[in-house]
């Protein structure tokens, strides 16, 4: 899922002389059009007959937190919820799979403290194998009465970011958020329109890149006792054009998830899976497949291991052979260390193996 105030976007931009410099925040990072793509219907088919026979037992079934004397429950619950945003109808895998992997990065360092008056200070480092060591000082402050939150940050790459978000203020169920951007150095600004609005059975969102282009890019979600479907479309407004679209449905109860999504114009395939084995065990697996370059299948699974309530284990490997193992350990209230491995199981005698740490301070 994108954080939030940020546009979604899994592409990099390239630096471009006079015009704004995009950086780790991606606040008002441009989206980049892509081209019309060939519709590849009959993996899209094979994929959704693929999800609904491996969900069609569980529709008979109920997971084991619901009483069976109430069988309707599942219904009534999830009448009253927003479903997930359509970046987020696979979340649960892709957070096992991706979150609290520590090799990703040398070293990382968060520190969050609150004010009296309830300004949030947090300072964030990060120290990457490639580009070196980067950060950002943020204070937001939240007004609950009003619905009011602003955000400011000024990073290292010397940009002032600023949000000012409006939750159930102008609408009920709508969130507005306005995202600027300014440059010092090159005098280069930047602002976008977000609209996040949610509703049983419904979320949609739309992002508005108000001085590059203009563009827009919009997706929505609905949701049916468990049962998700969505969609996602950008659109250029000065040439008119469609510039991305993607699609997916998944199967969402609280011990289990199935996804699949079509991206990148329906040219890129994943099929997810989550499961909560238990308080102490998660397993989770996605498999991919891109239509343009390979006629391969990527494939990478893993899996999740309370110690206790205070600790962690973690583990992943795909089908290339990279292995990742990551352990997470609250020391003391507000103090949280993370240590990580990334190994290259087909080169293990060769340097191309990653670790790294992250602390984390809560005051």
């Amino acid at each position: 899922m994108a954080e939030s105030g940020k546009v979604p976007t899994t592409q990099q931009t390239k630096k471009t002389p006079g015009k704004l410099k995009p950086h780790h925040s991606n606040i008002i990072a441009p989206t980049p059009t892509n081209q019309s793509a060939h519709l590849p219907f009959h993996p899209l088919l094979s994929l959704t007959l693929v999800f609904f026979l491996g969900c069609f037992p569980f529709l008979f079934t109920r997971p084991r937190s619901i009483h069976p004397i109430c069988p309707t429950i599942i219904s009534t619950v999830y009448s009253k919820m927003a479903p997930p945003a359509f970046s987020d109808i696979a979340k649960p895998s892709l957070d096992l799979l991706n979150k609290d992997f520590y090799h990703t990065a040398a070293a990382t360092l968060e520190v969050k403290s609150k004010a009296p008056n309830g300004v949030a200070f947090t300072v964030k480092g990060k120290s990457d194998h490639k580009s070196g060591i980067s950060g950002q000082l943020e204070a937001k402050y939240t007004d609950k009465p009003t619905g009011l939150t602003l955000t400011q940050a000024w990073t290292t790459f010397n940009a002032l970011d600023t949000k000012v978000e409006l939750d159930n203020t102008i609408a009920n169920g709508l969130k507005a958020e306005v995202l600027t951007q300014f440059l010092p150095a090159s005098k280069n600004t930047g602002a976008k329109l977000n609209l996040h609005f949610r509703q049983p059975n419904f979320h949609g969102r739309a992002f508005f890149d108000l001085l590059k282009g203009p563009t827009f890019n919009g997706d929505l979600a609905v949701g049916h006792e468990g049962f998700l479907v969505g969609a996602e479309v950008g659109y250029d407004v000065t040439s008119a054009k469609i510039t991305r679209y993607a699609a997916g449905l998944g199967y969402s109860v609280p011990e289990y998830t199935a996804a699949i999504t079509a991206s990148n114009n329906l040219s890129i395939f994943s099929a997810s899976y989550y499961h909560k084995v238990n308080t102490q065990v998660e397993a989770g697996a996605k498999a991919t497949w891109d239509a343009k370059s390979s006629s391969a299948v990527g494939l990478e699974v893993g899996s999740k291991y309370k110690l206790d309530s205070l600790a962690f284990v973690k583990a992943k490997i795909n089908n290339t052979g990279i292995a990742a193992l990551a352990y997470n350990q609250v020391l003391r209230p507000g103090v949280t260390i993370g240590l990580g491995v990334s190994i290259d199981t087909q080169r293990l005698s060769e340097s191309a193996h990653k670790f790294g740490a992250s602390f984390t301070f809560e005051g």
